[in-house]
């Protein structure tokens, strides 16, 4: 598979754009365990021409990402195009566009998913902003605003036609927003569509190395994107990759690895952020590394509370001796 200069290997796997979630230490840590592709957080067009501190940080990207890929979202045509200008003097691989956030506060407005209500804006949008930069551009959307108005299939071959290099489609609809199961029926059927000749990702309810292959051999797609599994998880990527290469389980990492790879995931945090921030924003991290363990309740109140990083390191090593035996 290849995105615009992107060689890709057989079934590759990308990590999702998440916002609060995929900055920089955590790509990195995704990285680590085998994704094929990152993406950052997305990036407000409206944040970016305003010079908004917060969404220049997050264009913010290392040669040891690559290939990465910045997301921006919006509602009008020119503050859009002028973000995406922005987002191509960071030098990515390539500029995705965000027709899938499903967030009230986003969508409401018309941008991310609220942008399939007006598919023919959503089109020109594109159009101008392939245009106006020279890296490729991708578009990630949803099947489409309800149940009663799927208009993907339509959708995919008008991006196509604008010049999009690939497309990453969300089994759901706006008005679904995470619940329910994503419905992959209509991204086979875009895989299959004789006039679709970009790529086709798929995206929704990629839980496990299971699932993964059987989304591979059922739907075709090109690669996989996953989002909220990677949550708490980024070796996710190495397991489903071994399980796709060997064909068996490998099996999940004990308290000790968990603890070495909350501190890698910690220390890069504090590396790329300074002490202060880099300790806040793991806080909704750290605990997810440990999920399921017994009477974990105190030693994780102190985990999410802690601000110097030295007592927050003790603390993982009080974890790993703790439950050494995964109790």
């Amino acid at each position: 598979m290849k995105i615009g200069h992107i060689d890709f290997e057989s079934n590759p796997l990308f990590l999702a754009p998440m916002e609060n979630v995929t900055d920089p230490s955590f790509r990195y840590m995704c990285k680590q365990f085998g994704a094929d592709m990152v993406y950052t957080e997305f990036v407000s067009s409206d944040g970016l021409i305003r010079d908004a501190y917060k969404s220049l940080e997050k264009l913010k990207i290392s040669d040891d990402e690559r290939p990465i890929g910045i997301q921006i979202y919006g509602h009008l045509i020119e503050p859009m195009i002028e973000a995406a200008q922005m987002a191509e003097q960071a030098n990515p691989d390539l500029i995705d566009i965000n027709f899938g956030c499903p967030v009230k506060k986003i969508a409401n407005r018309g941008a991310g998913s609220g942008m399939m209500k007006d598919p023919d804006k959503m089109v020109e949008m594109t159009r101008q902003i392939v245009n106006a930069v020279n890296v490729p551009v991708t578009v990630k959307t949803r099947l489409g605003w309800d149940e009663n108005s799927l208009i993907i299939c339509e959708l995919a071959e008008r991006l196509q036609d604008v010049g999009i290099a690939a497309l990453t489609i969300h089994g759901r609809t706006r008005s679904q927003l995470y619940k329910g199961l994503a419905d992959w029926t209509l991204i086979g059927e875009m895989k299959h569509n004789r006039r679709i000749h970009i790529p086709i990702i798929g995206n929704g309810d990629v839980n496990s190395p299971e699932v993964a292959k059987e989304r591979f051999e059922m739907y075709g797609t090109d690669a996989i994107m996953i989002g909220r599994a990677t949550y708490g998880c980024p070796w996710i990527f190495r397991s489903i990759k071994h399980y796709l290469e060997k064909g068996e389980l490998l099996p999940e990492p004990d308290v000790d690895e968990r603890v070495r790879i909350a501190k890698m995931h910690f220390l890069k945090s504090v590396e790329v952020k300074g002490e202060k921030v880099g300790v806040l924003e793991m806080r909704r991290h750290l605990s997810s590394y440990f999920k399921g363990l017994n009477d974990f309740k105190d030693t994780k109140l102190k985990l999410v509370t802690e601000n110097n990083p030295e007592e927050v390191l003790k603390l993982l090593d009080y974890i790993g001796k703790r439950w050494e035996n995964g109790e």
